[in-house]
């Protein structure tokens, strides 16, 4: 286990940023792509596997809310347009998308291995993303797919409850304020975002499982898919991961 965080400033300026990371922990540097649904844990399951194993957990997400702090100059024409896409409210595209990895290259490329988290998120980008690790003579060891049934999931979303001033995140039953309705940290008035309504949930999990599925079958013909049940705790979680893993290899 290694208490140092992988330096992903390369991932999240691109450009000619250069790989801080050290080789990995296990000695294997693991290459995963993470999928799941909001809900089933995946963000703490990337904190553990990038703990665990050293891997760097490569979040394009992370890119986007960082590329907004960057000044112009530091940005890359991919970046640029990306922003400007989600300045006007519309989808990235998925060859911007595409851009924005290969100009990132070099971090697939790390001896600590990586977690893609967030992409791909279509076949378009999948197939861009195969023949990218093609070209540097890398595979995928799997894509781990974290799974929870609806009603759980709407039980731990619908759950939460935010401050209007911090943006400070608590839930109900696991982790409530110290004083029910009323944030810790700034004594704001909490509240139960529409978002996170059941109805609400209910249409984001079913628009999350048709617009992943042709992204499953992509990854279960090629024998990379490896589903894992997400619930129990973090710990029982990961452990179900890495012996899912260790029983394919």
């Amino acid at each position: 286990m290694t208490d140092a965080k992988p330096d992903r400033s390369a991932w999240l300026k691109g450009g000619n940023s250069k790989c801080q990371a050290k080789p990995a922990a296990t000695g294997k540097p693991w290459r995963f792509v993470l999928l799941g649904a909001p809900g089933v844990g995946k963000g703490t399951q990337a904190e553990l596997l990038t703990a665990r194993l050293g891997a760097c957990h490569l979040s394009t997400g992370d890119i986007f809310r960082a590329a907004k702090q960057l000044d112009e100059r530091e940005r890359t024409p991919a970046l640029t347009a990306a922003l400007e896409y989600m300045r006007r409210g519309e989808l990235v595209p998925d060859s911007t998308v595409i851009d924005i990895v290969r100009e990132r290259r070099e971090c697939l490329k790390c001896e600590s291995g990586f977690l893609l988290d967030g992409f791909p998120r279509t076949v378009a980008q999948a197939d861009a993303l195969e023949v990218l690790l093609k070209e540097e003579g890398l595979r995928l060891d799997a894509v781990l797919n974290y799974e929870l049934p609806i009603e759980l999931i709407v039980k731990r979303l619908s759950g939460r409850r935010t401050c209007p001033g911090c943006k400070a995140v608590y839930h109900i039953e696991n982790r409530p304020p110290k004083k029910e309705g009323v944030c810790d940290n700034c004594g704001g008035e909490l509240y139960h975002r529409e978002d996170d309504r059941p109805e609400s949930i209910r249409v984001r999990m079913e628009a999350y499982w048709k617009s992943t599925a042709p992204l499953t079958d992509f990854y279960n013909r090629r024998g990379l898919l490896l589903t894992i049940p997400a619930n129990g705790t973090p710990e029982e979680i990961f452990n179900r991961t890495m012996e899912a893993l260790h029983a394919r290899s």
